[in-house]
């Protein structure tokens, strides 16, 4: 195999196939990056078992072929060359070396045979369809703070992707919790889309899925079966294993009731919630919120640091209430607030919340109380 690739273009494709690969692993072949070189240019092919990336790359082919190298030191070397560097890339099968040149810097790699590297099996899709970048980014980022770190309760582990219905008929939707928080974000349902599985995608992968989102104008092919999902774009291949387990009824959680509205300027209120919990030394430290007529102190106690409170003009035309919650959920919260407004709609203090964008319904937040 031989072939030649500008240094910038190598460094995206290594490093975003080698992002997938596990610090930590039994099995040696699991630390490479599996290299192809086709007479359509150059892939990069990283796993874990449950997560595949290709990355496929323009490049100069003289000698089509395959081989295995580790993907970090591949990543550290790419990295270090000096920018603009055109970078040539020989494997030699026999010696099972692999040589990266560029300019005076001359490297020789040890290789592992592409016959051991795990490709992971093609699989039927139940649906496949196409959605905008920017829409499946909204999807994403906005629910993805709520998902759970408890691996005992695994089936919290990811965001759960699948086709609901709105007061406006079907939406494709992301929900995420972990039992505190809870985030419900819905989307115009693609063409196409009607007949997908519901798919808890893993956190990693929503980490990794991230990267293929960044050009508003892309369009992402999006495949999904029982088992698997796939997104791709021209020149990147994400696929990865779904988590095999029962999301809970979401539904049930969301209150209807709560008739209590209190309107806020979000990021006047994040950084309020920010300011009063700086005495806390403890980021699960409950932040105070009292209400009044056309007023909210947000204050907080800290026996062993001190106390803060703060006051803001709000729009509050109800019962008086005193209700506390979690500091560093209140603001991840308002920080997923892209309108100006965020309203709060509550029932009791022992009661769950509910957060909207001013008056749109299609994202939703609910966050449990806390004892002050």
């Amino acid at each position: 195999m031989k072939f030649s690739i500008e240094r910038a273009v190598l460094v995206k494709a290594v490093s975003q196939a080698q992002s997938v690969v596990e610090r930590r692993n039994t099995i040696p072949i699991l630390a490479n990056v599996l290299i192809e070189a086709t007479p359509d240019g150059a892939s990069f092919r990283a796993t874990d078992l449950d997560t595949e990336v290709v990355d496929r790359a323009p490049a100069q082919v003289e000698r089509p072929g395959a081989t295995t190298v580790s993907a970090q030191l591949l990543n550290e070397i790419a990295r270090k060359l000096p920018d603009g560097a055109l970078v040539n890339i020989t494997s030699d099968d026999a010696a099972g070396r692999l040589t990266v040149q560029a300019g005076k810097s001359n490297f020789s790699l040890a290789t592992l045979p592409r016959e051991d590297f795990p490709i992971m099996a093609t699989t039927e899709y139940a649906a496949n369809f196409s959605a905008p970048a920017k829409v499946l980014r909204r999807l994403f980022d906005k629910s993805k703070f709520a998902i759970s770190t408890e691996e005992t309760r695994y089936y919290l582990n990811g965001v759960y992707m699948h086709v609901a219905k709105s007061e406006d008929g079907p939406v494709l939707r992301c929900v995420a919790t972990d039992g505190h928080r809870l985030a419900r974000i819905d989307a115009p349902l693609p063409e196409s889309a009607a007949d997908m599985p519901g798919v808890i995608v893993p956190r990693k992968t929503v980490a990794e899925l991230r990267k293929l989102l960044d050009d508003d104008d892309a369009a992402i092919a999006v495949s999904v079966s029982e088992t698997k999902v796939r997104f791709a774009t021209p020149s990147i291949t994400l696929t990865s294993k779904v988590i095999d387990g029962t999301f809970p009824d979401y539904s049930r959680v969301i209150p209807a009731g709560n008739s209590r509205k209190l309107e806020v300027d979000a990021s006047d209120f994040a950084r309020a919630v920010d300011r009063v919990a700086t005495v806390s030394s403890e980021r699960s430290r409950a932040v105070k919120l009292a209400l009044e007529i056309d007023k909210l102190i947000l204050s907080v106690n800290a026996p062993d640091a001190g106390a803060a409170d703060e006051e803001l003009t709000v729009a509050y035309a109800d019962e008086p209430l005193e209700i506390g919650f979690n500091a560093k959920y209140l603001q991840e919260i308002a920080s997923q607030v892209d309108r100006d407004n965020a309203v709060f709609l509550f029932n009791g203090s022992g009661d769950a919340a509910l957060i909207r964008e001013g008056g749109d319904t299609s994202a939703v937040y609910v966050v449990m109380p806390m004892r002050v």
